[in-house]
């Protein structure tokens, strides 16, 4: 599967931003979907995943409640939904695909996108 990131920008703490990952080749309902960040100097971490059914999601504890994490079927696209943005949430975020619910370790996820860039102001 191949995987295609976008919707990252510039925006003030406390704004939304919604990224969008669109797959081709494959079907993301064969996979675990996940979101991951990179900041600069930091390895890349979990910020969300989503199960192969669509009805279980995971997230890591400094996202909670303000990050959503979904997927259209139909559409073959997964979403991140970003709310109550913070400063600290300033990365290049990836999505990729995988076999192992809910797992936090990038090892599990074989597909990558090529990572969007979200930077949130002060």
């Amino acid at each position: 599967v191949q995987l295609q990131a976008s919707g990252g920008g510039l925006v003030q703490a406390g704004g939304s931003l919604r990224l969008s990952c669109a797959a081709s080749g494959d079907i993301i309902s064969r996979y675990v979907m996940g979101w991951f960040r990179q900041a600069p100097g930091k390895e890349r971490e979990i910020v969300a995943a989503i199960n192969w059914s669509g009805g279980s999601t995971g997230y890591a504890d400094s996202v909670k409640a303000r990050f959503t994490i979904s997927r259209d079927d139909a559409k073959n696209t997964l979403y991140l939904e970003m709310n109550s943005l913070k400063p600290e949430d300033t990365a290049v975020y990836y999505c990729a695909a995988g076999n192992t619910y809910y797992s936090r370790y990038t090892r599990d996820y074989y597909y990558w996108g090529q990572g969007t860039q979200v930077t949130v102001s002060s």
